[in-house]
C-alpha cells in the first residue's frame, strides 16, 4: 500500500486526490494532509481518512485539532510548515499549495529523496532551476499532475526526451477567446471557465492565458527543451490534453475526459494506470478537433512569460510574483481586469537581471518584488 502526503488537501485538486484514494482504499493510504484556512473540511478528512499529520495555519485552528483529535501530530505556521515538509514517512507527495508557499515545501520533500506529484505551477516556475538540481542530486523523482504535462508525460511514456521536435500545449482559451478584453470585465465574468473547475487564482490566470505562460515554463522544466520547441495551441473543447510531435513528424496526443482525477491518479500509480468511474470518450459525437493560434497582443500575459524565459530564471520569479498579487488585487476588485497584463509589463521592465541561488534568495526576491506591486497598485 503507498502512503500518501497531500498539501493543500482542501483545494480542488487535494480533492480530486482524496477521490482518487477513496475509489482505491487497498492501494493508498493518506498519512498527511495540510491545508490552510478550511478547518471545517479538514475536520471532516481527518475523521474518513485517519491521518498521522496534519497541518493548518493558525495557532487557534491547530488548538482545536488538538483538542478533537488526540493521536495525531498536530503541526501550524511557519515552523509547522517546515517540520511537516521534512518528515519522510510517506512514498509520494501531492504538492497542490497554492503559489510561492509551495516552493519551499516541495524543495524539502525533494531535498530528502521523495517521489513528489506537482500541482503547483509557481513551484518550477520561481524555482524550477533550483528544483531540478536538487531532484537530480538527491535521486527524487518529480512528476506532475498539471493536466497538460501529465499528457505529455504519458506520450512520451517510453520515449527519450531528446527526439522531441515539438510540445505542443494545448489551452481552454479561457472565457474571452473570442471576445473583446476591456475594462468592463468583472470577477465574475473571468471566473467563468467554459471548460474547467478550478480554484479562482488559476482560473483568473487561465481567463488571462498567464497560466499557459506558466506551464511553457514548467514545461521547460519538466522536459528539459527549449522555450522555442513549446508551442501553445488552443483547443477549446478540452478533449486534447496536449500532444508532442517527435523528430520523424508523428504527433502523439492525449486525448479524454475533462477530468483531473485521471492525471491525479497516473501519478499516484505511475507509470500503471488505474480504473475509474468516469464516463468515457464516444469519439463518434466528436464533430471536430479544432485548433487555433493564440493572439500575443490580446493575451500580453502570454507575450511576457516567454520574454521571462528568455531573460532568465529572476524575470520568471518577477513574473510569478507580481502577478499573484495583481490577480489577487483583481479578485478583491482593488483594479481592472486590463491592470493585470499592463501592470506586469510595467514591474518586469522596472527589474534588472538578478542571480537566485538559493530557496531564500527566490523566497526573499518574491516578497520585494510584491511589496513593490503592491505601492503600484496602491499609488494607481
Amino acid at each position: 500500500m503507498k502512503k500518501v502526503a497531500i498539501f493543500g488537501s482542501t483545494g480542488s485538486i487535494g480533492e480530486s486526490t482524496l477521490q482518487v484514494i477513496r475509489e482505491n482504499p487497498d492501494l493508498f493510504e493518506v498519512v498527511t494532509l495540510v491545508a490552510g484556512r478550511n478547518i471545517k473540511k479538514l475536520i471532516e478528512q481527518i475523521n474518513e481518512f485517519k491521518p498521522k499529520n496534519v497541518y493548518i495555519i493558525s495557532k487557534e485552528n491547530a488548538e482545536i485539532l488538538k483538542d478533537n483529535f488526540k493521536s495525531i501530530n498536530i503541526y501550524y505556521g511557519d515552523d509547522g510548515m517546515e517540520e511537516i515538509s521534512n518528515l519522510t514517512d510517506f512514498d509520494i507527495s501531492i504538492s497542490a499549495l497554492v503559489g510561492i508557499a509551495g516552493l519551499k515545501p516541495t524543495y524539502n520533500m525533494i531535498k530528502n529523496g521523495k517521489t513528489v506529484a506537482l500541482a503547483n505551477k509557481e513551484v518550477l516556475v520561481a524555482g524550477g532551476e533550483l528544483i531540478m538540481k536538487t531532484a537530480k542530486e538527491n535521486n527524487s523523482k518529480l512528476l506532475t499532475v498539471d493536466s497538460e504535462h501529465s499528457a505529455i508525460m504519458q506520450c512520451l511514456n517510453g520515449e527519450e526526451t531528446n527526439k522531441i521536435d515539438k510540445i505542443l500545449l494545448t489551452a481552454s482559451g479561457g472565457p474571452f477567446f473570442d471576445k473583446e478584453i476591456s475594462d468592463k470585465i468583472t470577477v465574475e465574468e473571468a471566473l467563468n471557465h467554459p471548460t474547467w473547475s478550478m480554484g479562482p487564482k488559476v482560473t483568473i490566470d487561465s481567463s488571462t492565458m498567464m497560466n499557459k505562460g506558466f506551464e511553457i515554463i514548467e514545461a521547460k522544466w519538466l522536459f528539459n527543451v527549449e522555450p522555442s520547441q513549446i508551442e501553445v495551441v488552443v483547443h477549446r473543447k478540452s478533449l486534447v490534453h496536449s500532444m508532442v510531435q517527435f523528430k520523424d513528424g508523428t504527433i502523439m496526443a492525449n486525448i479524454g475526459p475533462k477530468s483531473m482525477q485521471i492525471p491525479i491518479a497516473y501519478a499516484l500509480n505511475f507509470p500503471n494506470r488505474l480504473k475509474n468511474n468516469i464516463e468515457k470518450l464516444d469519439l463518434f459525437e466528436i464533430v471536430d478537433l479544432k485548433f487555433e493560434k493564440p493572439d500575443l497582443k490580446k493575451f500580453k500575459c502570454l507575450k511576457l512569460a516567454y520574454e521571462a524565459i528568455e531573460k532568465g530564471h529572476s524575470f520568471q520569479v518577477v513574473l510569478n510574483a507580481a502577478n499573484e498579487v495583481l490577480v489577487d488585487s483583481f479578485l478583491n476588485k482593488k483594479i481592472k481586469y486590463t491592470d493585470i497584463p499592463n501592470m506586469l509589463e510595467k514591474v518586469m521592465n522596472m527589474y534588472e537581471k538578478r542571480e537566485l541561488k538559493t530557496v531564500e534568495d527566490i523566497l526573499e526576491y518574491d516578497k520585494e518584488i510584491k511589496e513593490k506591486t503592491r505601492e503600484l497598485i496602491s499609488e494607481k
